[in-house]
């Protein structure tokens, strides 16, 4: 049985997330504002935009690029500010106005590349840009009575919606191809979700874990929050690199002269 108890915090394991703080940066600021951008997931949702684009051939590497930047403008930058600033999840010390210019930042520049999307590929890219700003700002500021903050809308909006974009930008045009895409997108995103979300609670909301798991044949395991961490943050990395690995795997494929 385990026990959460706000008992000694001396079991509470260290950071925000896996990959907060590393040691490889030496000036705080520098740390927090690693940790504000999530570059694993921040690598997995670009793995979308580039899995959605080298679906099919041929792909203009160019827009590929462009359609990188803007996303990881978008939701790298803008979206992870703009997340911070809702209660401080992370608990960093950057300014708020650090904060807004980021989110500014990130989110116009995503836009005005989007714009650019729409004189040469198509018009059209004008709705993405519109369902891409709302979804970002809904979700992450928690707007229309927090309705957008759910997990449909973020395995929707942080996984289909970069792959479909990426495809559109590509090709003008959706297909079966890209909308079976876009499931296993937004399905490698929920489960994404539903990972970090008991691995969130263990490093942010929790003093100690207490307990142990008794085996059939009589083997005590101890509990603790590392144990329990172990295999979500694992799973987790496994996770986002699975994605990148087959987001290069198609570049390759693409633009490699086998």
């Amino acid at each position: 049985m385990t026990l959460f108890r706000p008992t000694s915090k001396k079991s509470a394991p260290q950071g925000a997330a896996f990959y907060a703080e590393p040691k490889f940066l030496v000036r705080p600021r520098m740390k927090e504002w690693w940790t504000l951008l999530h570059p694993p997931y921040t690598m997995l949702h670009l793995s979308f935009v580039v899995i959605g684009a080298c679906l099919v051939g041929p792909v203009n590497a160019v827009y590929l690029w462009v359609t990188l930047a803007a996303f990881f403008l978008g939701v790298g930058v803008g979206a992870h500010a703009l997340d911070e600033l809702m209660g401080r999840p992370l608990a960093t010390t950057i300014p708020t106005w650090q904060l807004v210019a980021a989110s500014i930042l990130g989110l116009g520049g995503a836009t005005a590349l989007g714009v650019v999307g729409m004189i040469v590929v198509s018009p059209y890219l004008a709705i993405f840009i519109v369902v891409g700003v709302v979804i970002a700002l809904g979700y992450n500021l928690e707007l229309f009575g927090a309705r957008l903050h759910t997990d449909a809308v973020f395995a929707l909006g942080w996984g289909a919606f970069p792959l479909l974009t990426a495809y559109f930008a590509e090709h003008a045009a959706l297909s079966v191809t890209a909308l079976l895409g876009g499931a296993f997108a937004a399905l490698t995103s929920h489960t994404q979700r539903l990972l970090s979300g008991p691995a969130r609670d263990i490093r942010r909301r929790t003093d100690s874990i207490e307990g142990s798991q008794v085996l059939r044949d009589g083997t005590v395991l101890p509990l603790s929050a590392t144990s329990m961490l172990r295999p979500l943050e694992g799973a987790l990395r496994a996770l986002c690199w699975a994605s990148t690995a087959l987001a290069l795997a198609l570049i390759w494929a693409r633009f490699h002269l086998r």
